[in-house]
Order: structure tokens, then C-alpha cells, then sequence
């Protein structure tokens, strides 16, 4: 992805940045749609914007367009993404604090965690939330707040009578490997992780914290707030 974004920035074109996963046929991630600008994100991903506050740091920030709105906007940020080649694109589009950093490795106080385009995807899978909000705890300032956006993605398994038929999955439905491929370069499979809010809620309050639904997008997607547990 990362040499995706940096051909990207520097032609205005890209060749196809391919998606694999054994649960899809192999899909395709339109490179511009990461370089995009406020007027052209999704309402989800504006209302997060529009919430976050204090010092915030943005996860697996990719081109950067979350945090030069949020620089727009005049707030601070710190663009975190563990490419090499999305961070120096970052640099050069003006993102103003970036850093090449793994989000499970940081040390920092943050007011607000902006994990979107599903960035709470990292965790991989369920069995990892512990470690997650180990990490979040030490990173939220004491009134701070984790925004994130993910997808319930049931509707996969939906039949044509609207049944979903879970039968033979193995482990929790969201939890997909995937891998990326970019021009004659294929990644590693990594874990990622869809998680419905009432998954995403227990896992919560399971751990210390407690999630609030801000909003409900159009296809099975949605905006969450965690917080401390009072």
C-alpha cells in the first residue's frame, strides 16, 4: 500500500492495488480514494473528524487525508502508519507530525485515538483485545475517547430470504486474512478485523472501558466512541 500511495502522489496515478482474502474474490482498493478530501468522506468519517478534540493521533494513517482535514480544521494531530513510503508521502502533502510507528509499540498521552476506514481492523482478532485496550488504556488521557468506524459484515452469509447462516465458520466471522499485491509485489496475509458494534461493545466493557453508537452508516457500517468505565 505504501508504494501504492507514493506513486500516487507523485504521478496522480496508480497501477491496481489488489486485495486477496479467502472468504472474497480478489478486490481492489481505488488508491485515490485515499488522498481524498473532507468534502469526499463519508459522513461517518466527517462526524469522527468533527468529534475528536484535544490531541489526537490518527492510526495507520495511510496518505494522510484525516489528519490535513484535521489540520484544516486547526487541531492537532499525529499521524501515525508503519510504511515507510506513507510516511514520507504524509511529510511531503504537509501532514505536520508523522511518524513511522507501530500503534502497539507507542508511548504518548492522546485526547482522542482516530482509528477510521475500519483502522480498529489492526487488533485482527477478538482474542487480541486484551492487548488492544491495554494499549489504548495507557495511551487515552484520562477523559479521553477512542473514535472508530468498522462494518458488520453478516450480510455475507445473508441468503436469498435475508437468513444469515453462520453454519461452518470457524471462530468469529469478522476476523479475515488478508494480502495485498502491487504491481509485481505481494505482502505477507495479515489478520484483519470487522467487528459488529455488540461484539465491539462486550469486548468494552469486558476491559475497563464502554462504547456509545454515534451513528449508523448505510451498508452494516458504523461510528463508535469508547471511553473509560466511570
Amino acid at each position: 500500500m505504501g508504494r501504492a500511495i507514493a506513486d500516487y502522489h507523485a504521478t496522480g496515478k496508480a497501477a491496481k492495488l489488489r486485495v486477496f482474502s479467502p472468504m472474497f474474490d480478489e478486490d481492489e482498493i481505488p488508491v485515490a480514494t485515499l488522498f481524498r478530501s473532507m468534502d469526499d468522506m463519508p459522513a461517518l468519517e466527517k462526524e469522527a473528524l468533527v468529534a475528536a478534540r484535544g490531541r489526537i493521533l490518527d492510526v495507520g494513517a495511510g496518505a494522510g487525508c484525516h489528519s490535513l482535514a484535521l489540520q484544516a480544521m486547526n487541531k492537532q494531530v499525529t499521524a501515525i502508519d508503519i510504511s515507510p513510503l506513507s510516511v514520507a508521502t504524509m511529510r511531503e502533502r504537509g501532514v505536520l507530525d508523522v511518524c513511522e510507528q507501530d500503534f502497539f509499540a507507542l508511548d504518548g498521552q492522546f485526547d482522542t485515538i482516530l482509528m477510521l476506514m475500519n483502522g480498529i481492523g489492526i487488533v485482527g482478532t477478538l482474542a487480541r483485545f486484551p492487548e488492544f485496550f491495554m494499549q489504548v488504556d495507557r495511551l487515552l488521557a484520562s477523559d479521553g475517547q477512542l473514535l472508530c468506524d468498522s462494518s458488520d459484515i453478516c450480510y455475507i452469509f445473508e441468503d436469498e430470504d435475508g437468513f444469515i447462516d453462520l453454519t461452518g465458520i470457524e471462530g468469529y466471522y469478522g476476523e479475515l486474512t488478508y494480502q495485498m499485491q502491487y504491481k509485481g509485489v505481494k505482502g505477507e496475509p495479515f489478520p484483519w478485523l470487522f467487528v459488529d458494534y455488540e461484539t465491539l461493545s462486550e469486548q468494552a466493557q469486558h476491559h475497563g472501558f464502554e462504547a456509545e453508537l454515534l451513528a449508523r452508516g448505510p451498508h452494516y457500517d458504523y461510528l463508535a466512541r469508547i471511553t473509560r468505565r466511570s
